[in-house]
């Protein structure tokens, strides 16, 4: 008897605004096509040759943690602790395009959001959710923070 997997949508979070609106809709959609979320977080450590001091192994568990709360409480602020559809709380060090395009991998749909700034100013950030758009194996949804929204 085989065992039948509801679709994966992976979902990019960080705790901004933009990253709950993803959120949302990515758990919206889920309803609809009667799919699971992974909610995915990334953390780094400085990496920066310069940094001063030896980093210890509790720091990096304590970074680690703080990731796993940070995602724990952008969750249930965005969708609250019963959505109506499973959604896994993943936290993954790396930077967070890497992280994303990697988790895209065994998903049928990515979701990030996107504060939605464009040419110039949107090249020089290095966008994240451009990086996915170019990169993921998976369909690509980009949210955009309706908040940021251009006024007529």
């Amino acid at each position: 008897m085989s065992e039948t997997v509801e679709p994966l949508i992976v979902v990019g979070v960080d705790g901004s605004h933009h990253s709950k609106e993803a959120l949302r809709w990515a758990v919206g959609q889920a309803k609809v096509t009667g799919s699971r979320v992974h909610a995915v977080m990334s953390w780094q450590w400085n990496t920066n040759p310069f940094a001063v001091g030896i980093v210890e192994q509790a720091a990096l568990t304590s970074a680690e943690e703080g990731a796993r709360q940070r995602l724990a409480d952008t969750v249930a602020e965005a969708v609250g602790t019963s959505p109506g559809v499973p959604v896994f709380r993943r936290v993954e060090q790396g930077p967070p395009a890497q992280v994303l395009v990697e988790a895209s991998r065994e998903a049928e749909l990515t979701v990030v959001g996107t504060r939605g700034y464009g040419g110039i100013k949107g090249a020089l950030l290095g966008s994240v959710s451009q990086q996915v758009v170019q990169y993921a194996a998976s369909t690509v949804v980009v949210v955009r923070d309706g908040r940021d929204a251009p006024q007529d």
